[in-house]
């Protein structure tokens, strides 16, 4: 892959997670498991969530909890390419939620952690997530302890 093709396929990628965290701030994540691998897995706290059906159901629990408001931010986005069809990108994900509809008082991020997401192009030349890790960096314990995810006896990451 020549350096040009290398910035045109970055920003795909870039793209990609940006829509994917726009399709669950604004829309619940319906149907977001689709940028997953069948096999994907998304990685984020005790017990990963493996398989397309796992990762939405994530999403559909989440929406049977009720309204919530969220921001996930995605900065200082970096890709490399071990070939044409391989490829591990890297960002920071700040995260802004809380339970309810907006408007919502303001307060600091729930978190920010490196997304490290390792990509495989399809035959049909889709880019789809092999695996999506996060890796805590600063966290809101109080935030987090607070939320509805967190206090729910039937959360699919709870291990």
């Amino acid at each position: 892959m020549t350096p040009e093709q290398q910035v045109i396929e970055a920003q795909i990628l870039h793209a990609h997670v940006a829509k994917y965290w726009y399709e669950v701030d604004l829309n619940g994540g319906v149907g977001v498991s689709m940028a997953y691998t069948e096999d994907g897995v998304f990685r984020g706290s005790a017990k990963p969530l493996v398989g397309r059906a796992a990762i939405q159901h994530f999403y559909d629990w989440r929406l049977e909890k009720g309204a919530r408001t969220s921001r996930h931010l995605v900065t200082n986005f970096h890709a490399e390419f071990q070939d044409d069809a391989n490829a591990t990108s890297y960002c920071i994900m700040t995260l802004f939620a809380a339970d309810g509809t907006p408007v919502r008082p303001s307060t600091p991020p729930l978190l920010i952690s490196d997304q490290i997401d390792r990509w495989v192009k399809g035959a049909d030349g889709t880019w789809l997530v092999a695996d999506r890790n996060f890796v805590a960096i600063f966290v809101d314990s109080v935030g987090v302890k607070n939320s509805a995810m967190a206090k729910a006896d039937d959360s699919p990451f709870k291990a």
